[in-house]
């Protein structure tokens, strides 16, 4: 679970109905609909003696043999059951096991390995030493809930390397003591992956995959890419477009209005439809003439606590996540808490940010690495600089959530505008009417300036009384038609 950014404070359980079970040699359907069907190579124990209310020590006492399994699922079929794994994990075949046993006589909890090959490739490679929950602990837990009987099964976990077959592949595993005398094996479980024909019904849960699912059941985003450019899987949905995201309201033609225009100009339409906590308070950019402007992707961290940052803070984490799957044209909001005596940012995660195409990075707490995040050219807003790493002051949290950050409540699909006077939020459905008032705003703004650059006193002139304001509209309409006959 770690390789997923999860790492569980205690072991948790589910069951697998029998008609999961198979036997080496056979094949395993993936499901008419689905995309994600993941191998997962285990160790399995085999309960020798009834177990009840027995203590971690003595757990290892009641496991008579070893044998190999491959713990399919589909992750598709994962928001369907909320844990209980029914559909994901229960499928027909879903369970191979063995094909020998290797009885435990002699052998200790530690003394295995478990090994998973896919298309002859070694893909799983790791021992029991390294679990977090030695074997004798799993019985003693699951002995206090339910009396285990002989023959029970209980499947302990895979090592890192797990991730998406297709049809035509073959999964072997392999569970072994290989310092034991005669290095003992339960030889090669042999699966070979079909695509199941017979589709889904109209009723009941239906297969949903997203981007998420997709980068961790291939194990990272780098992994996706590649099984992609073999034509193994599905790309990702993000839109790579200008926009920042399916939908957004931030297209071309707005991006070219709000050109050149201040982020204090837009500030002040926003204040005259009742939006005055729109700021990002304390942010500043890392390149003096920065400017962002983006559709808001969002992060959020909550405060450091040793269980909970043991739990999230590993593998796959909110953080990386959220760094590996921003989408071009998107600004990446970091809600840090306004703490800023700790780093949300460094060089690598940035520079993942920049090759993403990300329109920038607001936190509102430091960034690490300050000097080396000045060398690259995405611009980003914070703080300032904070030698920290992860673990000080934050847990890694969650995504695409609603956060506040600098005092401003920020939603997924906000616009962000900065500039050296700061960021500001834009609820999308007002977006038009505000660009288009404020490009104007502006446009007049310089006229003024002009004028007062000429040697124009400011009182009338700034705001424009009806004097100054029948000048300006006469001077702009006629530049237009000098324009419009040029054209």
């Amino acid at each position: 679970m770690q390789q997923r950014g999860r790492t569980p404070a205690q072991p948790s359980y589910f069951l697998k109905p029998a008609s999961s079970l198979a036997a080496t040699g056979g094949t395993i359907e993936r499901p008419a609909g689905t995309e994600l069907l993941a191998f997962e190579g285990e160790i399995a124990l085999v309960i020798g003696t009834p177990a009840r209310h027995v203590s971690p020590e003595d757990g290892w006492k009641h496991v008579a043999q070893i044998t190999a399994a491959n713990d399919f699922g589909v992750y598709d079929l994962r928001a369907a059951d909320k844990g209980s794994n029914v559909r994901n994990k229960g499928g027909d075949g879903f369970t191979p096991i063995g094909p020998k046993a290797i009885s435990t006589e002699g052998l200790g909890e530690g003394d295995w390995r478990v090994r998973t090959w896919v298309n002859g490739e070694l893909v799983q490679d790791d021992t029991s030493d390294t679990l977090k929950f030695p074997f004798g602990r799993l019985v003693a837990d699951l002995s206090q809930h339910m009396t285990l009987e002989t023959g029970d099964v209980i499947l302990t976990g895979t090592p890192a390397g797990s991730s998406v077959v297709i049809p035509g592949d073959t999964v072997e595993v392999e569970v072994d003591a290989p310092n034991a005398p005669g290095s003992p094996t339960t030889g090669h479980l042999v699966t070979a992956v079909t695509q199941g024909t017979v589709p889904f019904g109209d009723f009941g849960s239906k297969p949903k995959v997203d981007d998420l699912q997709r980068i961790e059941a291939w194990g990272s985003e780098e992994e996706h890419a590649a099984a992609v450019a073999a034509g193994r899987a599905t790309p990702l949905d993000g839109n790579e477009g200008n926009d920042g995201g399916s939908g957004s309201p931030l297209t071309d033609a707005i991006r070219a209005q709000l050109e050149g225009v201040a982020v204090a100009t837009v500030s002040a339409a926003l204040r005259k439809r009742g939006y005055v906590d729109i700021f990002i308070d304390g942010v500043h950019p890392n390149h003096e003439g920065d400017t962002i402007l983006g559709t808001a992707k969002t992060l959020r961290f909550i405060p450091f606590r040793p269980d909970l940052f043991k739990e999230h803070a590993g593998g796959f984490n909110a953080q990386k996540r959220a760094f590996d799957t921003v989408n071009p044209g998107e600004v990446l909001v970091v809600d840090a808490r306004g703490v800023r005596g700790t780093g949300t940012v460094g060089d690598v995660l940035a520079l993942r940010a920049q090759v993403r195409g990300a329109a920038g990075i607001v936190t509102d707490g430091g960034v690490r690495d300050f000097a080396a995040v000045q060398e690259f050219d995405i611009p980003v807003f914070s703080q300032g600089a904070h030698p920290s790493v992860l673990g000080r002051r934050h847990v890694p949290w969650e995504t695409d959530v609603t956060i506040a950050c600098g005092g401003a409540a920020v939603q997924p699909g906000d616009i962000i505008m900065g500039d050296r006077d700061g960021v500001i939020v834009i609820p999308p459905f007002l977006l038009e009417e505000v660009a288009a008032e404020a490009a104007a705003q502006e446009k007049a703004d310089a006229w003024v300036a002009d004028q007062v650059a000429k040697g124009a006193a400011v009182d009338g002139l700034f705001p424009m009384n009806a004097e100054w304001r029948a000048k300006y509209e006469a001077e702009t309409a006629g530049a237009n038609t000098a324009t419009e006959n040029k054209a």
